[in-house]
């Protein structure tokens, strides 16, 4: 899933500067490119274990 996320959040990204760039950019390509990188970190950060958890398991052995 990882190796899928990742092209598509860069994909989203090249297309929002380019639509950026433009003299009138059209805002719903770039809120569509801004939604579709915002739902691929939160898929990507999903995965990443908390740091908070592990200070609350290492209070609660003391």
């Amino acid at each position: 899933m990882k190796k899928l996320l990742i092209p598509f959040m860069l994909v989203a990204i090249v297309v929002g500067l380019v639509e950026q760039s433009k003299d009138k950019p059209n805002v719903y390509i770039l809120c569509a490119a801004v939604a579709v990188f915002m739902f691929g970190m939160m898929q990507l950060s999903a995965k990443v274990p908390s740091k908070n958890k592990k200070e609350e398991e290492e209070e609660d052995a003391e």
